[in-house]
């Protein structure tokens, strides 16, 4: 199974530093590791000395090196496009995508977060690695990526359900088999919603749900400095990693260049998480050119980080009660005023963080109506009838 490791954080706080302090450690720990970079700017490869690209290519800043990868979204449209058009050919009879091409497409938001999940995806199923180490933005645009996910089940669910219970779709069921079997060339029939490809991708789906919530599969880190607004910026992305199920397994607090780390600011602020602190002043006096060499400033960042890979004792996001009907969301840094819940039907909204999130009930309390809610000491506590 591969872990993957993203990292939240205020711009500047250092999060590309500690992406390739934690990919060398875990390398000198004896593991395949991929480096997956989101930015499109230089830094990376400045950082490294390699020239990192579209593809894969070993990077050494210490005596072992790993694997790192840059994602370009145009590279990926046009990879991905190619796909869907051999997909048509496979199953339609008159392809209609066959005279676009996917050099013509433009990026459109949020196309490219969707295209950089489905890379980490791949890269992750392709058992080559041991852990992927994920340099995104470290913002809220970075958990609204890995909280899609959940919204792509929730939309799966909902509209099946809807749709399925529908007069129209009670009307038309007799006649989807033969138009199915018209429209595609390998002969489907019956329901479209049953076909192997549509729940295969549902399979896929809730895989990706199931990832989310497990930190042995993927967990986040804060980076932050002592400055009271990074600070502030990376209690509100925990809050919100934990809103939609992701869980941060630490905070790691930097110093800038020729500065020293003040951690106590921190470790209030991230209790009852584990808070480390990285000092990467030497490591700057060497990449421009002070004396050393720079590999003993990354062996010495790798050697502060804590224990990336081993199982984490920290709150988890949710937790249910079923005996007294309670479920328990760890919402440390938001307050009464600043969470909505609702419950429109047979789903349960939370909103916080500026994210929307439906939570996943077990079958015990599915469909059960909400009866009350309070927060206490940082947990929102919701109660079924």
């Amino acid at each position: 199974m591969t872990l993957i490791l993203t990292f939240l954080g205020k711009g500047g706080t250092g999060r590309t530093t500690v992406a390739i302090a934690a990919a060398q450690k875990l390398t000198d720990e004896g593991k395949r590791v991929l480096l997956i970079s989101q930015e499109a700017g230089p830094a990376l490869s400045l950082l490294t000395g390699t020239e990192v690209g579209t593809e894969p290519i070993a990077v050494s800043v210490a005596e072992k090196s790993f694997q790192a990868v840059q994602l370009q979204t145009t590279q990926l449209v046009d990879k991905n496009w190619e796909k869907l058009k051999q997909f048509e050919a496979r199953y339609l009879r008159d392809p209609f995508f066959k005279a676009v091409f996917g050099q013509e497409l433009s990026v459109v938001p949020g196309m490219d977060d969707f295209l950089a999940l489905n890379a980490i995806r791949e890269y992750t199923e392709s058992s080559r690695y041991d852990v992927i180490v994920h340099d995104g933005p470290g913002n809220q645009a970075s958990l609204r990526m890995w909280g899609a996910i959940g919204g792509i089940d929730w939309y799966f669910r909902r509209f099946k359900q809807v749709f399925q219970d529908s007069q129209f779709y009670r009307s038309i069921s007799p006649f989807i088999g033969p138009v199915t079997g018209a429209v595609f060339s390998s002969g489907l029939s019956g329901d479209v919603w049953n076909q192997p490809e549509t729940q295969s991708v549902e399979g896929m789906v809730a895989k990706g749900k199931a990832m989310v919530k497990d930190p042995m599969q993927l967990r986040a880190y804060v980076v932050t400095t002592s400055d009271k607004v990074a600070i502030a910026t990376g209690k509100y992305l925990w809050s919100a990693a934990q809103q939609i199920g992701l869980t941060v397994a630490g905070a790691i607090v930097t110093a800038p260049y020729g500065g020293q780390v003040d951690s106590a600011a921190a470790s209030t602020a991230f209790d009852p998480i584990p808070v480390s602190t990285l000092n990467h002043s030497d490591l700057g006096s060497e990449l421009s050119g002070g004396t050393g060499g720079a590999s003993g400033g990354w062996r010495s960042l790798a050697g502060a980080l804590p224990a990336l890979a081993e199982p984490v004792s920290v709150p988890s996001p949710m937790s249910v009660d079923v005996a007294n009907s309670t479920v328990k969301l760890f919402l440390p840094g938001f307050d009464k005023t600043q969470v909505k819940l609702t419950q429109y039907g047979p789903e349960v909204t939370v909103e916080a963080g500026d994210q929307r999130h439906n939570v996943s009930l077990p079958p015990t309390l599915k469909g059960r109506s909400v009866t009350g809610a309070k927060f206490q000491s940082g947990y929102l506590i919701i109660s079924f009838s």
